[in-house]
């Protein structure tokens, strides 16, 4: 990782709140999940997490966190779309002792300086022991 890389990485874990809403500073949330340093213990702390990495822009942490079933080969995110606020709408098991959960959301976001909203029904599941995204349904 160049110096430039190091900068930005410093400058999105020092002081900041998480993009996921959770009232944290990135650096106490999220950063560790994205970084590999920690893994998501609910299927909600990683809806939150991918939450955070399309805000942030890390699609390195978007396909690990993808199942290797439904996962694409490359994730190409739209420059001109911002993810600015997440709401969990509900939550169906996904906890500690699962092996399955469903998070239903909404991603806030604006795109050409226009609001927009994106809702999704997703489904997580265990994979190697810990929690991956599997699809979604957008109603």
């Amino acid at each position: 990782m160049g110096k430039g890389a190091a900068r930005r990485r410093a400058d999105t874990t020092t002081g900041r709140a998480c993009p996921c809403g959770s009232g944290q500073a990135y650096a106490d949330c999220c950063a560790p999940l994205h970084g590999g340093d920690a893994q998501a213990p609910t299927a909600e702390a990683l809806m939150r997490s991918r939450f955070s990495a399309f805000a942030l822009g890390n699609t390195g942490y978007l396909l690990r966190s993808w199942h290797s079933s439904t996962r694409p080969a490359v994730l190409e995110l739209d420059p001109g779309q911002r993810w600015t606020r997440l709401e969990i709408v509900e939550t169906e098991r996904g906890g500690l002792l699962d092996t399955a959960g469903t998070v239903t959301f909404h991603a806030h976001y604006r795109d050409a300086g226009r609001p927009g909203a994106l809702t999704e029904h997703s489904r997580f599941v265990r994979e190697d022991g810990r929690w991956v995204y599997l699809d979604g349904d957008q109603p």
